[in-house]
Formats: structure tokens, sequence, C-alpha cells
């Protein structure tokens, strides 16, 4: 696993970490049931605290990313699936709520591509 922290980013430490798991174990360069180091272990290699990298790992956990299985360690869930779920019931949910709301497919579509641009922080 490499990580990088970039202080000059404008994104927190937390979420460079968080950002940088996550897309390693999405690409794969992470593979499910890979251990992570620990929270103190990775904390002390990046030279950051261990809070930051505890908030990062409870975010990550959260996404379904990573799993926590007590004193065993930290691993790479099967984190695809689950957040292709996820996303897909966000969409249907999304979805029905326009509909709802007397929205037209175009307004919707273009209310989506303008919270992924800035979501995403496309221009």
């Amino acid at each position: 696993m490499s990580l990088k922290i970039r202080i000059d980013d404008s994104a927190p430490p937390y979420e460079q970490v968080r950002a940088q798991i996550s897309e390693q174990a999405r690409s794969g360069a992470l593979p499910v049931g890979y251990r992570l180091p620990t929270v103190r272990g990775l904390a002390e290699s990046l030279g950051l605290a261990v809070n930051t990298v505890a908030k990062a790992y409870r975010a990550l956990e959260g996404d379904g990313v990573i799993e926590t299985r007590g004193r065993n360690g930290t691993f790479v869930a099967a984190a695809g699936s689950a957040a292709e779920r996820e996303a897909s019931s966000a969409a249907q949910a999304y979805a029905e709520r326009v509909r709802r709301l007397g929205l037209g497919e175009d307004q919707a579509l273009s209310a989506v591509r303008d919270a992924l641009r800035a979501a995403y922080g496309e221009d």
C-alpha cells in the first residue's frame, strides 16, 4: 500500500488517506482481504496524528470499503458490489423523488450532472 499525503493539498489529511485507500481498493491495487496497517502504525508511517487516520478508517468503514475484525485487524472489504448497491439505491430514491416533485427527465439529469461536477471538482 502506498499513500502520499500532501500538506499543501486543499483536502484535509484524513480525506487524502480515505480517498487514496478507497481508490486503491476499488482499482484492485489493494485486493479484497488485504490486511491494512493498524491505525497507529499507519499514522506513524505517514507522520499523522492517530486521530486523523482513525477518522479516515471510520469513514472507509462507513462506506463499506474496509471492515474491522476486532483484534484480528482491518481488512479491505468486498466494497465494489456494496458501493454499487448503495449507489443504485440512492439513484432509485432520487428518481422517485424528482418524479414526485414533477421534474422531467432532462431536468433531473441536469441536476445530477451539476451535482457530480461539484462533487468531483470539475468546471
